[in-house]
Protein backbone atom coordinates (compact mmCIF):
# COMPACT_ATOMS: atom_id res chain seq x y z
CA UNK A 1 0.00 0.00 0.00
CA UNK A 2 1.47 3.20 -1.09
CA UNK A 3 0.68 6.59 0.38
CA UNK A 4 0.84 9.93 -1.21
CA UNK A 5 2.29 12.64 0.91
CA UNK A 6 1.12 16.08 0.02
CA UNK A 7 3.31 18.87 1.33
CA UNK A 8 1.19 21.49 2.93
CA UNK A 9 1.96 25.04 1.83
CA UNK A 10 4.10 26.99 4.26
CA UNK A 11 2.56 30.23 5.24
CA UNK A 12 5.27 32.84 5.80
CA UNK A 13 5.29 34.18 9.29
CA UNK A 14 5.94 37.86 9.45
CA UNK A 15 7.76 39.08 12.50
CA UNK A 16 5.83 41.68 14.35
CA UNK A 17 7.98 44.65 15.10
CA UNK A 18 7.57 46.57 18.29
CA UNK A 19 7.22 50.08 17.07
CA UNK A 20 6.83 51.38 20.58
CA UNK A 21 4.37 53.90 21.77
CA UNK A 22 3.53 56.69 19.38
CA UNK A 23 5.49 59.97 19.77
CA UNK A 24 3.09 62.50 21.14
CA UNK A 25 3.69 66.25 21.08
CA UNK A 26 4.17 66.26 24.86
CA UNK A 27 6.82 63.55 24.63
CA UNK A 28 8.54 65.40 21.78
CA UNK A 29 8.68 68.55 23.92
CA UNK A 30 10.17 66.63 26.83
CA UNK A 31 12.89 65.15 24.60
CA UNK A 32 13.69 68.58 23.24
CA UNK A 33 13.98 70.06 26.73
CA UNK A 34 16.24 67.19 27.81
CA UNK A 35 18.55 67.76 24.84
CA UNK A 36 18.64 71.49 25.53
CA UNK A 37 19.52 70.90 29.19
CA UNK A 38 22.32 68.49 28.34
CA UNK A 39 23.78 70.77 25.66
CA UNK A 40 23.60 73.91 27.80
CA UNK A 41 25.55 72.49 30.75
CA UNK A 42 29.02 73.35 29.34
CA UNK A 43 27.94 76.94 28.69
CA UNK A 44 26.80 77.33 32.29
CA UNK A 45 30.41 76.92 33.41
CA UNK A 46 31.33 79.89 31.20
CA UNK A 47 28.73 82.21 32.72
CA UNK A 48 30.92 83.47 35.64
CA UNK A 49 33.83 84.21 33.30
CA UNK A 50 31.53 85.95 30.82
CA UNK A 51 30.04 88.08 33.58
CA UNK A 52 33.51 89.17 34.76
CA UNK A 53 34.55 89.82 31.14
CA UNK A 54 31.55 92.05 30.57
CA UNK A 55 31.88 93.89 33.89
CA UNK A 56 35.64 94.45 33.85
CA UNK A 57 36.42 94.65 30.11
CA UNK A 58 33.55 95.45 27.79
CA UNK A 59 31.66 97.79 30.11
CA UNK A 60 34.76 99.98 30.80
CA UNK A 61 35.53 99.91 27.08
CA UNK A 62 32.10 101.31 26.25
CA UNK A 63 32.46 103.90 29.01
CA UNK A 64 35.88 104.93 27.66
CA UNK A 65 34.40 105.36 24.18
CA UNK A 66 31.69 107.58 25.63
CA UNK A 67 34.20 109.53 27.73
CA UNK A 68 36.37 110.21 24.66
CA UNK A 69 33.60 112.38 23.22
CA UNK A 70 33.31 114.74 26.19
CA UNK A 71 35.35 117.40 27.96
CA UNK A 72 35.69 116.79 31.71
CA UNK A 73 38.35 117.45 34.36
CA UNK A 74 37.39 114.47 36.59
CA UNK A 75 35.88 116.69 39.31
CA UNK A 76 32.43 115.44 40.41
CA UNK A 77 30.91 118.93 40.50
CA UNK A 78 32.33 120.05 37.13
CA UNK A 79 30.10 119.92 34.03
CA UNK A 80 30.57 117.24 31.38
CA UNK A 81 30.45 118.91 27.97
CA UNK A 82 29.97 116.87 24.81
CA UNK A 83 32.60 117.75 22.17
CA UNK A 84 32.15 114.98 19.64
CA UNK A 85 35.41 114.07 17.90
CA UNK A 86 37.29 117.19 19.06
CA UNK A 87 39.49 115.18 21.43
CA UNK A 88 40.68 112.96 18.58
CA UNK A 89 41.45 115.99 16.41
CA UNK A 90 43.47 117.55 19.23
CA UNK A 91 45.48 114.36 19.63
CA UNK A 92 46.45 114.23 15.97
CA UNK A 93 47.35 117.93 15.99
CA UNK A 94 49.62 117.62 19.02
CA UNK A 95 53.24 116.46 18.52
CA UNK A 96 53.14 114.53 21.81
CA UNK A 97 51.22 111.66 20.25
CA UNK A 98 53.67 111.13 17.38
CA UNK A 99 56.65 111.30 19.73
CA UNK A 100 55.04 108.82 22.12
CA UNK A 101 54.26 106.39 19.29
CA UNK A 102 57.84 106.59 18.04
CA UNK A 103 59.23 105.99 21.54
CA UNK A 104 56.89 103.00 21.87
CA UNK A 105 58.25 101.56 18.61
CA UNK A 106 61.82 102.09 19.84
CA UNK A 107 60.89 100.42 23.13
CA UNK A 108 59.44 97.36 21.36
CA UNK A 109 62.47 97.00 19.09
CA UNK A 110 64.80 97.38 22.06
CA UNK A 111 62.98 94.72 24.10
CA UNK A 112 62.84 92.08 21.34
CA UNK A 113 66.46 90.95 21.96
CA UNK A 114 65.58 90.38 25.64
CA UNK A 115 62.32 88.55 24.94
CA UNK A 116 63.19 86.59 21.78
CA UNK A 117 66.88 86.49 20.81
CA UNK A 118 68.58 85.98 24.17
CA UNK A 119 65.95 83.47 25.43
CA UNK A 120 66.51 81.32 22.34
CA UNK A 121 70.27 81.34 22.93
CA UNK A 122 69.91 80.61 26.65
CA UNK A 123 67.20 77.98 26.08
CA UNK A 124 69.36 76.19 23.51
CA UNK A 125 72.31 76.22 25.91
CA UNK A 126 70.19 74.79 28.74
CA UNK A 127 69.26 71.76 26.58
CA UNK A 128 72.88 70.64 26.87
CA UNK A 129 72.80 70.76 30.68
CA UNK A 130 71.70 67.95 32.93
CA UNK A 131 68.13 67.87 34.15
CA UNK A 132 69.04 69.09 37.62
CA UNK A 133 71.40 71.78 36.34
CA UNK A 134 68.77 73.01 33.90
CA UNK A 135 66.17 73.39 36.67
CA UNK A 136 68.60 75.33 38.87
CA UNK A 137 69.55 77.60 35.99
CA UNK A 138 65.89 78.23 35.11
CA UNK A 139 65.15 79.15 38.72
CA UNK A 140 68.05 81.62 38.84
CA UNK A 141 67.19 83.31 35.56
CA UNK A 142 63.48 83.47 36.44
CA UNK A 143 64.14 85.20 39.79
CA UNK A 144 64.14 88.81 38.42
CA UNK A 145 60.62 88.28 37.06
CA UNK A 146 59.42 87.74 40.64
CA UNK A 147 60.84 91.06 41.83
CA UNK A 148 58.23 93.81 42.13
CA UNK A 149 58.88 96.49 39.47
CA UNK A 150 58.95 99.32 42.03
CA UNK A 151 61.43 97.44 44.22
CA UNK A 152 63.55 96.65 41.18
CA UNK A 153 63.45 100.30 40.14
CA UNK A 154 64.75 101.34 43.56
CA UNK A 155 67.68 98.92 43.27
CA UNK A 156 68.49 100.07 39.74
CA UNK A 157 68.35 103.71 40.84
CA UNK A 158 71.11 102.91 43.32
CA UNK A 159 73.12 100.94 40.75
CA UNK A 160 72.89 103.75 38.17
CA UNK A 161 73.56 106.59 40.61
CA UNK A 162 75.95 109.07 38.94
CA UNK A 163 78.03 109.54 42.08
CA UNK A 164 78.33 106.20 43.85
CA UNK A 165 76.59 103.80 41.49
CA UNK A 166 78.15 100.42 40.80
CA UNK A 167 77.66 100.76 37.04
CA UNK A 168 79.60 104.03 36.81
CA UNK A 169 82.39 102.68 39.01
CA UNK A 170 82.75 99.62 36.78
CA UNK A 171 82.68 101.69 33.59
CA UNK A 172 84.76 104.52 35.03
CA UNK A 173 82.22 107.21 34.14
CA UNK A 174 79.99 109.73 35.89
CA UNK A 175 77.02 109.60 33.51
CA UNK A 176 73.55 110.14 34.93
CA UNK A 177 71.92 107.24 33.11
CA UNK A 178 68.35 107.86 34.26
CA UNK A 179 68.18 111.66 33.91
CA UNK A 180 70.21 111.98 30.73
CA UNK A 181 67.98 112.45 27.70
CA UNK A 182 70.22 110.29 25.50
CA UNK A 183 70.37 107.30 27.88
CA UNK A 184 67.10 107.36 29.84
CA UNK A 185 65.22 105.27 27.27
CA UNK A 186 68.11 102.79 27.08
CA UNK A 187 68.07 102.43 30.86
CA UNK A 188 64.32 101.73 30.86
CA UNK A 189 64.74 99.11 28.10
CA UNK A 190 67.59 97.34 29.92
CA UNK A 191 65.76 97.27 33.27
CA UNK A 192 62.56 96.01 31.66
CA UNK A 193 64.49 93.38 29.70
CA UNK A 194 66.17 92.24 32.90
CA UNK A 195 62.70 91.68 34.39
CA UNK A 196 61.29 89.81 31.39
CA UNK A 197 64.13 87.59 30.21
CA UNK A 198 63.38 84.90 32.80
CA UNK A 199 59.76 84.50 31.68
CA UNK A 200 60.83 84.39 28.03
CA UNK A 201 63.48 81.73 28.74
CA UNK A 202 60.89 79.51 30.43
CA UNK A 203 58.54 79.92 27.45
CA UNK A 204 61.33 78.96 25.03
CA UNK A 205 62.34 76.02 27.22
CA UNK A 206 58.75 74.76 27.19
CA UNK A 207 58.65 75.11 23.41
CA UNK A 208 61.92 73.22 23.01
CA UNK A 209 60.68 70.46 25.31
CA UNK A 210 57.75 69.90 22.95
CA UNK A 211 60.02 69.25 19.95
CA UNK A 212 60.63 65.58 19.29
CA UNK A 213 64.32 64.63 19.39
CA UNK A 214 63.77 62.20 16.51
CA UNK A 215 63.96 65.10 14.05
CA UNK A 216 67.41 66.08 15.28
CA UNK A 217 68.66 62.49 15.34
CA UNK A 218 67.41 61.86 11.81
CA UNK A 219 69.09 65.02 10.58
CA UNK A 220 72.36 64.00 12.24
CA UNK A 221 72.22 60.63 10.50
CA UNK A 222 71.80 62.47 7.21
CA UNK A 223 74.95 64.45 7.92
CA UNK A 224 73.42 67.77 8.94
CA UNK A 225 75.56 70.09 11.03
CA UNK A 226 74.49 71.64 14.32
CA UNK A 227 73.93 74.99 12.62
CA UNK A 228 71.77 73.44 9.91
CA UNK A 229 69.68 71.58 12.50
CA UNK A 230 69.14 74.80 14.45
CA UNK A 231 68.15 76.96 11.48
CA UNK A 232 66.17 74.42 9.44
CA UNK A 233 64.57 72.23 12.10
CA UNK A 234 64.61 73.69 15.61
CA UNK A 235 63.70 77.30 14.87
CA UNK A 236 60.87 76.48 12.41
CA UNK A 237 59.34 74.08 14.95
CA UNK A 238 59.78 76.70 17.66
CA UNK A 239 58.14 79.44 15.57
CA UNK A 240 54.73 79.35 17.39
CA UNK A 241 56.49 80.09 20.68
CA UNK A 242 58.55 82.87 19.10
CA UNK A 243 55.45 84.46 17.57
CA UNK A 244 53.80 84.33 21.00
CA UNK A 245 56.76 86.14 22.58
CA UNK A 246 56.75 88.76 19.82
CA UNK A 247 53.01 89.24 20.32
CA UNK A 248 53.44 89.68 24.08
CA UNK A 249 56.30 92.16 23.57
CA UNK A 250 54.40 94.27 21.05
CA UNK A 251 51.18 94.40 23.04
CA UNK A 252 52.48 94.68 26.61
CA UNK A 253 55.87 96.38 26.45
CA UNK A 254 54.48 99.88 27.07
CA UNK A 255 52.43 98.54 29.98
CA UNK A 256 55.41 96.66 31.47
CA UNK A 257 57.52 99.82 31.54
CA UNK A 258 54.88 101.99 33.23
CA UNK A 259 55.86 101.33 36.90
CA UNK A 260 59.55 101.81 36.05
CA UNK A 261 58.95 105.07 34.21
CA UNK A 262 56.65 106.40 36.91
CA UNK A 263 59.17 105.51 39.61
CA UNK A 264 62.41 106.54 37.90
CA UNK A 265 61.80 109.24 35.27
CA UNK A 266 58.12 110.33 35.37
CA UNK A 267 58.23 110.39 31.58
CA UNK A 268 61.33 112.60 31.41
CA UNK A 269 63.81 113.97 30.94
CA UNK A 270 62.19 116.20 28.29
CA UNK A 271 59.62 113.42 27.65
CA UNK A 272 62.41 111.09 26.49
CA UNK A 273 60.66 108.10 28.12
CA UNK A 274 57.00 109.06 27.59
CA UNK A 275 55.60 106.19 25.53
CA UNK A 276 52.00 105.88 24.44
CA UNK A 277 50.89 104.12 27.61
CA UNK A 278 52.43 106.70 29.92
CA UNK A 279 51.06 109.52 27.76
CA UNK A 280 47.56 108.11 28.25
CA UNK A 281 48.04 108.16 32.03
CA UNK A 282 49.63 111.63 31.90
CA UNK A 283 46.62 113.12 30.11
CA UNK A 284 44.24 111.64 32.64
CA UNK A 285 46.01 112.22 35.97
CA UNK A 286 48.49 115.04 35.38
CA UNK A 287 46.56 117.41 33.13
CA UNK A 288 43.15 116.08 34.30
CA UNK A 289 41.80 115.92 30.76
CA UNK A 290 39.64 112.80 30.97
CA UNK A 291 38.25 113.13 27.44
CA UNK A 292 41.64 113.37 25.77
CA UNK A 293 42.99 110.52 27.91
CA UNK A 294 40.05 108.32 26.91
CA UNK A 295 40.55 109.25 23.24
CA UNK A 296 44.22 108.25 23.48
CA UNK A 297 43.13 105.01 25.11
CA UNK A 298 40.71 104.23 22.29
CA UNK A 299 43.41 104.89 19.69
CA UNK A 300 45.75 102.64 21.66
CA UNK A 301 43.10 99.92 21.79
CA UNK A 302 42.35 100.05 18.07
CA UNK A 303 45.99 100.25 17.01
CA UNK A 304 47.21 97.38 19.15
CA UNK A 305 44.07 95.40 18.27
CA UNK A 306 44.96 95.57 14.58
CA UNK A 307 48.56 94.55 15.32
CA UNK A 308 47.39 91.68 17.54
CA UNK A 309 45.03 90.42 14.84
CA UNK A 310 47.83 90.45 12.26
CA UNK A 311 50.22 88.61 14.58
CA UNK A 312 47.59 86.01 15.51
CA UNK A 313 46.90 85.44 11.80
CA UNK A 314 50.61 84.95 11.17
CA UNK A 315 50.84 82.59 14.16
CA UNK A 316 47.94 80.46 12.89
CA UNK A 317 49.46 80.20 9.43
CA UNK A 318 52.84 79.23 10.85
CA UNK A 319 51.27 76.61 13.13
CA UNK A 320 49.19 75.17 10.27
CA UNK A 321 52.27 75.06 8.04
CA UNK A 322 54.28 73.22 10.71
CA UNK A 323 51.55 70.63 11.09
Amino acid sequence: MTGVFVEAPITPVTEKKDLGSPVTPARRDRNLLARLRSSSVPYLYLVPALILLVVWTYRPLVQAAQLSTVSWNLLPDSPIVSVGTANYRKLFEMPDLGDAVWLTVVLIIGLLPFTVVLPVIVGGAMRRLSSRGSRIYQGLIFAPFLVAPVAGAAVWRWLLDPGSGVVNRVLGSDRNWIYDESTAQVAIIVITGWHLIGFAVLAVAAGLAGINNDYEEAAQLDGATRRQITWRITLPLLSPTLVFLVLMTVLLSAQWTFPLIDTLTQGGPARATTNIYYLLWDYGFHTFDAGRSAAAGMLLFVGFGVIAGALVWISERITFHDK
